[in-house]
């Protein structure tokens, strides 16, 4: 089968998601300042452990191969090693996002006796300068650490997952040679204005030159760097990147939040992009196959706006989350186009209009100022 073929069979969407993400709680030990989900604080409706264990067992039904866990910080549930033991048990294998606050040495021997187990460590800065102004003081010495344990516990290949900033663009190749160092692989994905990125994404995100920077080093480094296929909107700049050329929101990927809401995108947590609960009869397989709003999603695309441009084939008119917190419509281009056409509308913006651009449904920051700045302009 032709990658062309691939990506048109998967864009009609499948019987059971590729990749799924699921956020078990909202609780986080840090405040980052691009957090998609604006985690901080528990919310006491989260799943039980029983609903849980349900919807794992509903998974395996569905013969899903494996599952995104984040939050929050997932492991500061108590029942966090019984879920994803579970999860294992059905032959449902598990990568989960961490800061690692939570992987100490016994934690880290407990990780690395099971199987079908992938660990993603975040950090946004290969200092404590860089890393540490986006997501808390001391936050780098403890993602390290982290890192440490996993190695002295021969956890093997971990990866270590970086969200791209104007502020970390110049630290690839350090990226590169930190996982390197570890025997674990670099993991780099976009930046979107999404929860409170929201706020920040006018002063974190790339710059155009920075664009094309990002670009030619994932062509470099490309094969051996993952990335989500979340920069598939850079490839109207020519070569096309690693990876699926297509938007897969309700297709190929969805997002189950803490309470048990199933969202078409992990980067769209807003009601307008809702399509059910696992809650409800039918549950998660019938919001995966019937919804609404998962089938428009498959339907024939339009190119609206970008029609006229003559890369709209290569970078499919970007990324649906950017546009949307942005305030751009949705069939228009993506805010970082490189051709320029989405900063040109971002640009035509009224002072009305910026106040009107959508904001994330639910905010569970902890009551706290977010007045750290990055370190380098």
């Amino acid at each position: 089968m032709s990658a062309e073929t691939l990506v048109s069979q998967l864009k009609r969407g499948l019987d059971a998601p590729i990749c799924l993400t699921w956020e078990l709680t909202y609780a986080c030990n840090l405040q980052c300042v691009h957090c998609l989900s604006s985690s901080g604080q528990r919310d006491p409706r989260e799943l039980s452990p029983a609903q849980a264990k349900a919807v794992i067992d509903e998974l395996r039904d569905l013969q899903v191969f494996y599952i995104n866990i984040g939050g929050g910080e997932p492991m500061i549930r108590r029942d966090f090693f019984d879920i994803i033991g579970h999860s294992i048990d059905n032959s449902i294998g598990v990568k989960f996002s961490t800061n690692g606050a939570y992987i100490d040495t016994d934690s880290a021997r407990r990780l690395a006796a099971m199987d079908y187990l992938d660990i993603q460590i975040s950090l946004d800065g290969t200092d404590a300068a860089t890393n540490d102004a986006v997501r808390g003081v001391g936050s780098f010495d403890t993602a390290i650490a982290a890192m440490e344990n996993l190695r002295r516990a021969n956890f093997g290949e971990f990866k270590i997952s970086v969200v791209v900033t104007r502020h970390n663009v110049d630290q690839l190749d350090d990226f590169k040679s930190l996982a390197d160092s570890y025997g674990a692989q670099l993991r780099i994905t976009r930046l979107r204005p999404a929860g409170r990125g929201a706020d920040t994404w006018h002063e974190l995100h790339p710059t155009s030159d920075q664009q094309i920077e990002i670009y030619r080093w994932l062509l470099a480094h490309g094969e051996k760097v993952l990335t989500g296929d979340s920069f598939f909107h850079l490839n109207a700049l020519g070569e096309p990147l690693p990876g699926l050329n297509l938007c897969g929101a309700g297709r190929v990927v969805c997002l189950i939040d803490p309470l048990g809401d199933v969202y078409a995108c992990p980067f769209v947590l807003h009601d307008e992009f809702r399509a059910g609960s696992v809650l409800e009869p039918g549950g998660f397989t019938k919001v995966w196959r019937e919804s609404t709003l998962f089938t428009s999603l498959r339907e024939p695309e339009s190119a609206g706006a970008c029609a006229s441009c003559g890369s709209y084939d290569a970078c499919q008119g970007g990324c649906m989350a950017a546009k949307f917190f942005t305030g751009l419509p949705l069939d228009g281009p993506d805010p970082e186009c490189v051709s320029g056409h989405g900063e040109e509308l971002l640009s035509a913006r009224t002072s009305s209009d910026v106040a009107s651009a959508p904001k994330p449904t639910s905010n569970h920051s902890r009551p706290v100022s977010l007045t750290r700045k990055p370190a380098r302009a």
